[in-house]
């Protein structure tokens, strides 16, 4: 049976009351509906806001960050009260004051293999606001293993991506990608940039799909991949087939339980920058600093795009952009000492793995990037 709504929420959701696709049963349908949002950042945001506007009655929000000042360009949920607040509480407190009518759960922890079913459990939908392939995959396998629709959207730069995948009704996300791209192919948003209003419409579109699911109004999103970009103001379909030999929710499907994720895509599942190497082949900022100052002859090797310069930049360092690198290793010298920096240390991780496969031995990763020299040895330059 569907609850009640009291006057007040009579009130609140006139404008929906009035639509006849929507009406005071459909009204009711979405104060009974659950969802979770994986993940709070820039296509949670606008997701997590207009499902609490619109009085979906029980929102999930998992995600395990705190608020970071470079968030603000685009994760509208947050603001300048909440920095280094955990991304889940702060997402809560801002849906509560829009509207206390709803119930917010949070789960400030990792969505893992081990905790997904769990957490997912009471949940009808779920909508994909992630950022990386692991916790993609994830989510994907769950909702056809557990029979629920996945709302899926990304974004990168000025492009971004929606459909709704549901097993049950047409193709899931492994049917149009079988197989994760190849580790660092494929840059974050962290790492390429994203425009800041691009996730408010993506996200927006996402939890536009999720209410027409829940209602069961209009045609959802389901068999067709809408493609957009910001730049030309275009929108374009992609018409998506069910692959009978998908190894998820095929004829014959070989995953039937979740799978170690990170493993699966060679690359972890979290979507903040980790800007290490790993042990011995990490060297610290205070450590390059002190090596500078005795006089040590190293080659600093810059990994990051040519305009980033302007934001800042080390003096000496050879700039030789990630994607060029393979190309233009001939233009280095092996046998001098090397360190290797970009943003956050994360492209240049990737940097130092070609390197070293390419028989290089005397280089080192910036462990956090020319931010961390920032942070700790130049205050002069801006962190970005």
């Amino acid at each position: 049976m569907l609850p009640a709504l009291s006057h007040e929420e009579i009130m609140r959701y006139s404008r929906h009351l009035l639509i006849p696709e929507v009406g005071l049963d459909g009204q009711r349908k979405l104060k009974a509906a659950s969802i979770l949002v994986v993940g709070t950042g820039g296509l949670g945001s606008p997701v997590a806001l207009y499902l609490a506007a619109a009085g979906v009655g029980r929102i999930g929000l998992v995600d395990f960050d705190v608020v970071d000042r470079s968030n603000l360009q685009r994760q509208v949920i947050h603001g300048v009260s909440t920095l280094g607040v955990l991304k889940v509480e702060s997402a809560r407190a801002r849906m509560l004051d829009l509207n206390p009518d709803i119930q917010v759960e949070v789960y400030n922890e990792p969505f893992t293999s081990a905790n997904a079913r769990e957490i997912a459990a009471s949940y009808d939908l779920i909508i994909d606001g992630t950022d990386n392939f692991p916790t993609r995959y994830l989510t994907n396998d769950l909702c056809v293993l557990t029979g629920k629709p996945n709302v899926y959207g990304s974004i990168f730069r000025f492009d971004g991506q929606v459909s709704v995948f549901d097993a049950q009704r047409g193709p899931c996300y492994r049917c149009l990608f079988p197989e994760p791209p190849p580790p660092g192919l494929v840059p974050s948003c962290a790492e390429g940039g994203v425009l800041g209003v691009l996730p408010g419409t993506i996200g927006t579109l996402q939890a536009t799909e999720a209410l027409k699911v829940i209602l069961g109004i209009g045609e959802p999103l389901i068999g067709k991949l809408l493609l957009y970009n910001a730049l030309d103001m275009s929108f374009e379909f992609v018409k998506l087939r069910k692959n009978p030999n998908c190894k998820v929710c095929g004829e014959k499907p070989e995953v039937v339980e979740l799978i170690d994720y990170d493993a699966f895509c060679g690359v972890p599942g979290r979507d903040h920058e980790d800007g290490s190497a790993g042990g011995e082949w990490d060297i610290q900022v205070s450590q390059l600093a002190q090596r500078l100052q005795e006089g040590n002859s190293i080659t600093l090797l810059d990994v990051r795009e040519p305009h980033e310069l302007q934001i800042s930049q080390l003096s000496g360092a050879q700039l030789v952009p990630l994607g060029q690198l393979a190309s233009r290793l001939s233009e280095l010298d092996s046998a001098k000492e090397m360190v290797v920096f970009c943003k956050s240390g994360t492209r240049s991780a990737r940097a130092l793995e070609l390197l070293v496969s390419a028989g290089f031995r005397k280089v080192k990763n910036l462990k956090g990037g020319i931010n961390a020299w920032a942070s700790e040895v130049d205050p002069s330059l801006p962190i970005y």
